[in-house]
């Protein structure tokens, strides 16, 4: 039995890499984008995250967890939860390149690898746990 949780807690790691690399995407073309037009970088963090969360709730709902909880009270834990993630997000990106001075890039794919581990634990954890929100 403990051979199969530990498959199965691989397969939804791995699944949760896959899918997160594909939202990552979502977020780092939106953001890119932005900045082209030269919009400001915070601005275009936070727009580019509402792109990306959206994405995320779809496919970690369907693709990774498998979730059946009830959508609408599941996808504002998810949003709420993630909103935590944007604040700490936009507030490193400030530190490094207002305060530290480092390029909007640079700094995207250092804070990145903060807000992706505190997703997991946060998607594993609060939101997409089997029976623990009510079926709509």
């Amino acid at each position: 039995m403990k051979y199969f949780l530990k498959k199965d807690s691989f397969l939804e790691l791995l699944r949760y890499g896959i899918t997160g690399a594909a939202t990552t995407a979502v977020n780092y073309i939106v953001y890119i984008a932005l900045l082209y037009f030269h919009w400001n970088y915070l601005v275009a963090n936070t727009i580019a995250w509402i792109f990306a969360v959206a994405f995320a709730y779809v496919v970690n709902r369907n693709m990774v967890f498998h979730s059946e909880n009830g959508i609408l009270q599941e996808a504002l834990s998810f949003v709420s939860m993630r909103f935590l993630t944007l604040l700490l997000e936009n507030f490193l990106l400030f530190c490094l390149i207002q305060q530290l001075h480092f390029a909007p890039m640079f700094s995207k794919l250092t804070v990145s690898v903060v807000t992706v581990i505190g997703n997991y634990v946060i998607c594993k954890c609060h939101i997409f746990v089997k029976g623990a929100l009510h079926h709509e």
